[in-house]
């Protein structure tokens, strides 16, 4: 494995940083207390070439390797501060585009994608329901077959992006008895009779994602707008879980790493007891752990996108990843918090928002729970 990056790689991760630094700095203090959406941040991050990464360029992307397009998130992790932009662009990249990429009809590819990579529609990705989240393929959705495509019944919980979407990739149940191989994927447009969008749901963290219900009530899909062979739903779902657990942390390396240097300046500046905090070993050592986390999460990360360059399955990776990534960046939350003490407790100081955005970290895309019994699976247990 070679994880040493080229002159043009590290040079496009600093002008992503640069970007954002310059470009997405909007008042999120104010934006975060509202549960505020920044439009204009994603048409932004759309311009620059975000959505587009790793897409080719016939569908309006930039053809980039997954590991340049982890490096870029990385990169935007570190320059925004803004987790729930960064959260939201990550969802529709990976469990809307990457889908429809992967599975769909040119047809699908050519309507839906170069505008999703334009930042001129949004995208939704509807799986969870009230009463089924990591039970994912215990479905109540239903997709009845009549002339010319599907009449859709139920809802969906939870949609990253739900409020604001222009159009959704929805999983329902062709046959419940046939379980995980009767659930089907479709396309959603925002404009079809029958269905509709709850109001943003207010929540703990990443307060400036939109997220909301999807409701069906009697919602013709025609045939045309199903994503890949009915009954092919699980596989879909399954690939996009491996892209997004791959690919969604990768910019909490950046508000890791970023941390970690807010921390190491504090504690160097902070003088108690006529030196700085720093000198404190308690202290340090804190720090030390928020360094050594930072490194462990970063290859871990790289690992599963050479694996993903190199054609060959990343499922144990990505879900040790996934797991260890999202702890670890509730913990450096919580270590910049305590370093700071007080000011890091103040909504000012930006340092606890991190902490609040870190928590969702580890229940979308897979609770902690779920990707422990992944792993155990694989070791055969």
């Amino acid at each position: 494995m070679d994880f040493s990056w080229s002159d043009e790689q590290l040079a496009y991760k600093k002008a992503v940083i640069e970007f954002a630094q310059k470009e997405l700095k909007e008042d999120l203090i104010e934006l975060d207390r509202q549960s505020g959406f920044s439009r204009a941040g994603w048409e932004k991050c759309a311009n620059f070439g975000i959505q587009g990464l790793p897409f080719p360029e016939q569908y309006g992307g930039a053809e980039a390797d997954i590991m340049t397009t982890m490096l870029t998130m990385e990169g935007l992790g570190y320059g925004c501060r803004d987790n729930g932009l960064i959260f939201g662009i990550n969802a529709q990249m990976w469990s809307v585009q990457m889908p429809i990429f992967g599975f769909g009809t040119e047809a699908q590819k050519q309507k839906y994608l170069p505008p999703m990579c334009r930042g001129e529609i949004i995208g939704a990705h509807g799986m969870s329901e009230p009463d089924s989240g990591s039970d994912a393929y215990s479905l109540r959705t239903r997709a009845e077959r009549v002339e010319g495509g599907y009449v859709l019944n139920g809802s969906k919980m939870f949609v990253t992006n739900g409020p604001v979407a222009d159009l959704a990739v929805v999983f329902a149940t062709v046959n419940p008895d046939r379980k995980m191989w009767g659930v089907t994927a479709f396309i959603i447009e925002k404009d079809t009779p029958g269905f509709t969008k709850s109001q943003h749901i207010e929540k703990m963290g990443l307060r400036t994602t939109p997220m909301g219900e999807l409701i069906f009530q009697d919602c013709f899909i025609p045939e045309e707008n199903r994503l890949g062979p009915e009954g092919a739903g699980a596989n879909i779902f399954a690939n996009s879980m491996e892209w997004e657990r791959s690919s969604i942390l990768a910019s909490h390396i950046g508000a890791m790493e970023r941390q970690l240097e807010t921390s190491v300046e504090y504690a160097r500046e902070r003088e108690q007891f006529g030196q700085p905090i720093g000198k404190f070993q308690s202290v340090a050592n804190r720090i030390v752990d928020m360094k050594v986390r930072l490194e462990t999460a970063r290859l871990l990360l790289y690992k599963v996108a050479w694996l993903k360059k190199e054609g060959k399955p990343a499922v144990m990776e990505a879900a040790l990843a996934k797991l260890y990534l999202s702890e670890a960046f509730v913990q450096s939350g919580l270590d910049a918090v305590k370093t700071l003490g007080g000011y890091g407790y103040m909504t000012e100081f930006e340092v606890e928002r991190d902490l609040r955005d870190a928590i969702g970290g580890t229940i979308y895309s897979g609770t902690s729970d779920i990707q422990r019994n992944i792993i155990a699976r694989l070791l055969g247990l």
